[in-house]
């Protein structure tokens, strides 16, 4: 028995240790020592396993004593480490019976579920040496970062313009002019290019650490990875090998650096979590963490010893039992205190209602705990309301007024009209009005609008393919979704048809315009402004490969069609009418109803029948909003195959209706990063002509137009 400072302490294995303290769980710096605790219902006994970095073998291994045990959990304070050298990882005893869930194998190095880092996957795509012994281990990292006063925004919902993007995809095209392409630092340099667009939010696809060489394989001479990261490895730990910095173990730092740098340029960031499962998949799966620590603990076993499978990969977290409850409480908090996170959204959040019988629960305890938590309580949270065992809650998602919900009823009944269906119109006037049938109660804050996300087609390959062409995932094109509602406007793929080409452009124009205009938080996919293709593949989530990465010189090519979706960005920016989320709006001060629906005459619409020209109007009173003047905005949507006439509504005396953008003309000029369309008369009748008083507008065939009234 020696002392350090007050504390007595034991040798063991030549180093000493004392008890340790139980909470936090994970390694934490302690005084002249690091704090290991770990919690295990089931095991026997514990084993500290201690490597030097990058090294095959440990140098020590130190097991707790029996008296360090508190409760189930294993505590121990261990001096002398040289943190920057050390990784670590725990060996566990217990029982091996898999018929009842018991998976203990103490030949087996075993990863802290809290670590904060993890290592092995440093380099993207590198394997370490030894691979066939490959362990995740982790590594202690001292929470120290300068964030020079910075904190979440806390942006109203509201607001939010939502850019779903993929770490690597954004940047890795070595057109995308960036440095560091692939990584967080590779964002940062973006971040001009993100305000440009008008973009307030950054939503990132998985970015704790997963390993991309799950279920790698060759085909077609190219290496296929686990790409989108759905299959987390450690939810405390980024991603390594998004980080140009993680050779020297600085991916946190680097990680934290552009979430600074996004903050002090008005950019939130919302991290895409998958909870639902971990990466050690089923019976046949590996040895990460869970599985040989407390098995039935973390998962949800049928009675005979067997994985549910709600998730469509393999397991399912046992999301509402206690201990597994409080490991996700504590990871987001740990996000929001140690990463300063504005928002998560939860991968196939509907997982997270079911209990351990894998039943849904009408009073989730997660889901409560999580939106009544006091550290989460701006944070933003919003659901993928759905999971793979058939359980679907879009509209019914168990909320306490804090959940949001991808709206995924909005997705399929846009890409329905704007095809042709006419019979979507009257759902399509209730997503575009904030879906008040499922949120009526609420707010349209809560729906989550989108046309297209990374799980589908891109935009532009939602015009330009009838069918999903995924050949190159290797699985004879069996992967994937098949109800689409696409339509390729007469070519399958890429065409030299220009009239063709001119389609798809209106049609993308037809769908952000709608889109961004809708109430509701708009969301859209990173490239779908300057129309990035995956060449017909919906279901890109092992290609590291061209098929991903957003292919900038688009941006070149399309640049027409990027200003008309910076400009409606920009409008949306600028008129608050069209981002008020409360569905208790009539007539204003104006003396119009804050929002109206017309057809082809104003004011009369029957939004029961189908149709396929219709308009809406927004009015906004500045004494409400704080604008400068009372602003008349109309959205005009022809998504029939012919031109029709649009009358416009009669504003005040002193008022005059001005064009901002249509889709279906390509001559235009642009002013201060608005795009607007010089008002003629063409008596003609041509498409896209309007009249000289500008009383009605000419829309052609499959196309939409704004249109602004503003005093003269």
């Amino acid at each position: 028995m020696k002392s350090i400072d007050t504390f007595s302490t034991d040798i063991i294995n030549g180093y000493e240790c004392r008890a340790g303290r139980v909470l936090p769980f994970g390694a934490t710096i302690v005084e002249d020592a690091v704090n290991f605790s770990v919690y295990s219902k089931e095991a026997t006994s514990c084993t500290l396993v201690l490597f030097h970095h990058s090294q095959k073998k440990p140098f020590v291994e130190i097991p707790f004593p029996e008296e360090y045990r508190m409760g189930n959990v294993f505590t121990m304070m261990v001096f002398g480490l040289d943190i920057e050298t050390t990784e670590y990882g725990y060996r566990f005893d217990g029982e091996y019976d898999p018929p009842r869930g018991l998976y203990y194998d103490k030949k087996k190095v075993l990863l802290d579920p809290y670590a904060k880092s993890v290592t092995g996957r440093s380099v993207w795509g590198k394997k370490t040496s030894g691979n066939n012994d490959f362990c995740h281990r982790g590594q202690i990292i001292r929470e120290d970062f300068d964030w020079e006063k910075d904190t979440p925004l806390k942006k109203q919902s509201k607001d939010l313009i939502i850019y779903e993007a993929h770490v690597r995809s954004l940047t890795m095209n070595k057109n995308s002019g960036v440095k560091y392409r692939g990584t967080y630092r590779g964002i940062i340099e973006k971040i001009p290019y993100l305000k440009k667009l008008g973009i307030n939010c950054v939503e990132l696809m998985p970015i704790f650490e997963f390993d991309e060489f799950e279920n790698s394989r060759k085909v077609g001479g190219k290496t296929l990875y686990n790409y989108w990261g759905y299959s987390t490895v450690c939810f405390f730990a980024p991603k390594a090998g998004y980080a140009a910095s993680a050779p020297y173990g600085l991916e946190a730092d680097e990680l934290k650096n552009m979430i600074k740098k996004l903050h002090q340029n008005g950019i939130e960031v919302i991290l895409d979590v998958v909870f639902n499962h971990t990466a050690e998949g089923n019976e046949k799966g590996p040895y990460i963490s869970y599985r040989g620590i407390d098995n039935r603990t973390y998962y949800i076993m049928t009675p005979d010893g067997w994985y549910y499978n709600f998730s469509g990969c393999g397991n399912t977290m046992n999301c509402n039992n206690s201990v597994v409850r409080n490991m996700i409480l504590d990871c987001l908090r740990y996000w929001v205190s140690s990463y300063h996170v504005d928002g998560f959204r939860f991968d196939l959040a509907s997982i997270l209602t079911r209990d351990e019988n894998g039943a849904p629960m009408l009073t989730p305890p997660l889901l409560e705990n999580l939106a009544r938590d006091p550290v989460l309580g701006t944070t933003k949270l919003i659901a993928e309301a759905w999971d793979a065992g058939g359980l679907y809650q879009v509209g019914n998602f168990p909320s306490w007024n804090r959940w949001a919900e991808w709206n995924g009823k909005y997705r399929d009944c846009i890409r329905r009209f704007v095809k042709g269906e006419g019979e979507a119109a009257p759902e399509l006037f209730c997503r575009i009005s904030g879906s008040d049938d499922m949120y009526g109660h609420r707010s349209s804050s809560v729906s989550i609008n989108f046309v297209t996300c990374h799980d589908g087609f891109t935009l532009n390959d939602l015009v330009s393919y009838n069918e999903k062409h995924n050949e190159a995932n290797g699985e004879n094109n069996n992967d994937g979704c098949n109800d689409n509602n696409s339509w390729n406007c007469g070519a399958e793929g890429e065409t030299k048809d220009q009239e063709i080409n001119r389609l798809r452009q209106r049609q993308m124009k037809n769908f952000m315009t709608i889109l961004l205009t809708s109430k509701g938080i708009p969301m859209f996919l990173s490239g779908d402004e300057m129309g990035n293709t995956q060449y017909g593949n919906n279901n890109a989530y092992c290609q590291d490969s061209e098929i991903s990465w957003i292919d900038w010189s688009q941006l070149d090519k399309n640049n027409s069609y990027f200003e008309y979706v910076k400009a409606l960005i920009a409008l949306r920016n600028e008129h608050p009418v069209i981002r008020n989320d409360s569905f208790n709006v009539g007539e204003n001060s104006t003396g119009y109803p804050e929002m109206s629906f017309h057809g082809l005459k104003p004011w009369e619409l029957d939004r029961n029948s189908p149709t396929l020209t219709f308009a809406y109007m927004y009015v906004e009173p500045s004494d409400k909003y704080g604008t400068k003047e009372n602003t008349f905005i109309y959205v005009a949507v022809n998504a029939h195959w012919e031109e029709h006439y649009f009358e416009l509504p009669v504003i005040p005396d002193g008022y005059k209706w001005n064009v901002y953008c249509r889709a279906d003309v390509d001559d235009r000029s642009y002013l201060d990063g608005r795009l607007y369309v010089d008002d003629r008369s063409d008596v003609d009748g041509k498409s896209g002509s309007v009249d000289q008083a500008l009383n009605g507008i000419n829309l052609g065939s499959r196309s939409s137009a704004v249109i602004l009234g503003r005093k003269a």
